[in-house]
């Protein structure tokens, strides 16, 4: 995947502790707004997830929320969406979820946060994808997991030929610069492929 129209963020449906992290959330759907990428998120009012949609918009933008019906009723759907889906279940948000983004960013969250990423590392290590996926670790939030995943290297767990590909932002405001640089090297390298292919 080269061209970048959709992004999907994944975040916590709670704004933590650190108001670090939603101010991070805020800058970074001011700036999908102003880059003209639409954001994918998971569709509720509350948490992070209603500050980065809030943002997106407000900087006229646009959000597309993907919600499950059951959700709906504990992280209420936010209104004024550009676009809103309600779908029967957690694996169809996911897919869809998927489907709509060129490329992936992890803010700050909890289990269901964690669960999001892991699947796409895992989908990006066993070549499913390669769309961008960059891990916003925002005042060293995931610090303790990007911890493990070397451990996990040291172990033996990530074998050679199956390294997850991610990008780590410190700063929140690197993030897009990020995804698009990694999109135009993909780019530059299909064509040279293409060129090199017709010789």
């Amino acid at each position: 995947m080269t061209t970048i129209k959709n992004i999907c963020v994944y975040c916590g449906s709670s704004p933590g502790h650190d108001p670090l992290y939603a101010a991070a959330a805020e800058t970074l759907g001011v700036a999908l707004a102003k880059a003209g990428i639409g954001l994918v998120f998971g569709g509720g009012s509350c948490g992070l997830m209603g500050t980065i949609a809030r943002a997106t918009l407000g900087a006229g933008g646009r959000a597309a929320g993907i919600i499950p019906g059951f959700l709906d009723e504990r992280e209420i759907a936010l209104e004024g969406l550009t676009e809103l889906r309600i779908v029967p279940d957690m694996h169809s948000r996911k897919q869809q979820m998927f489907e709509r983004a060129d490329a992936f960013v992890a803010l700050p969250g909890g289990i269901g946060t964690l669960e999001e990423l892991a699947e796409q590392l895992t989908w990006i290590q066993l070549g499913r994808h390669s769309k961008p996926l960059v891990i916003a670790d925002i005042g060293g939030f995931w610090r303790p997991l990007l911890t493990l995943f070397a451990h996990m290297r040291e172990e033996g767990f990530i074998r050679a030929g199956y390294e997850m590909r991610y990008l780590v932002a410190e700063r929140v405001e690197d993030v897009i610069p990020m995804i698009l640089a990694t999109a135009k090297r993909a780019r530059e390298g299909a064509e040279k492929a293409a060129v090199i292919e017709r010789l």
